[in-house]
């Protein structure tokens, strides 16, 4: 008794440290991975649109196109390309942290059977409410494009539907959650309640929320319809790897508590 009651003052110990470091490790390395693929993919878009700005520097005579200026160009660009990776890795931290905190406070009411596919699931959910929402109200432009005069405004209102969306799905989750734990109402209905209150919830957010000040630059359709679409990818890549990598990594958290216990084979999974 006394050696299982240690144990346990260990594991309290070391849990928390523990949960820090797979929080931030698994933000880090899917922001590691969303720069990495941000680059891969969306980096020749972004090449076209600063080369759109060039021509146009070109034309109004601010700038001369020579091999100076070119090897200055590509310098800057071989920059920007390495800073899109860090800022990826600082971006994965910060939403890697959220997304965690969430799991951690959650974890015991999201359905599935193991913390892998409780993850995979939260991240599906905040995938919609915090990227798939916005983007469809307000779908990036590429940098450079679209009208510097509007890029306050279009941040304020981008960043003020990502919060109003996210809140909505976190209390239209919890009171799901908390339907079906008191069962008044059966797991499966709630959840098919809750995703029908979200989508009129967020169809009624989108239609009060104003319309883009800025949405079509006058740039190349096939320009501006790859670099949205190659950002969506990007922006998968990031929500996918941080519900897999955090899930695994809480498996194997929740393995080295119970070890030792007695636990059922199926709770790792």
């Amino acid at each position: 008794m006394k050696s299982n009651d240690g144990h346990r003052i260990s594991n309290r110990r070391h849990g928390l440290p523990f949960l820090i470091i797979i929080i931030f490790g698994s933000g880090a390395a899917s922001g590691l991975v969303y720069g990495t693929v941000s680059v891969a993919l969306v980096g020749p878009y972004l090449d076209a649109a600063t080369e759109i700005e060039n021509q146009s520097m070109f034309e109004s005579g601010e700038e001369r196109d020579t091999a100076e200026f070119r090897a200055e160009y590509e310098l800057y660009r071989e920059w920007q390309r390495g800073g899109h990776v860090a800022a990826g890795v600082v971006f994965g931290v910060a939403m890697g942290s959220l997304f965690g905190i969430v799991f951690a406070a959650s974890e015991g009411s999201l359905p599935g059977r193991g913390p892998l596919t409780k993850a995979v699931l939260l991240a599906g959910v905040m995938w919609v409410a915090l990227y798939v929402i916005p983007f469809i109200k307000y779908p990036p432009n590429p940098p450079a494009t679209g009208d510097p005069d509007t890029i306050a405004l279009r941040t304020v209102l981008y960043l003020a539907l990502v919060a109003a969306s996210g809140l909505g799905a976190l209390c239209i989750a919890k009171m799901s959650l908390y339907a079906a734990r008191k069962r008044r109402v059966a797991p499966g209905r709630a959840a098919i309640v809750g995703v029908a209150s979200y989508t009129v919830f967020a169809a009624a957010l989108m239609m009060l929320m104003p319309s883009s000040p800025d949405p079509d630059p006058a740039i190349d359709s096939q320009l501006l319809s790859g670099f949205r679409a190659m950002s969506a990818v990007g922006a998968v890549s990031f929500w996918a790897s941080v519900g897999v990598i955090l899930g695994l990594f809480w498996r194997l958290r929740l393995g080295g508590m119970l070890d030792g216990r007695g636990s059922r084979a199926e709770s790792q999974f």
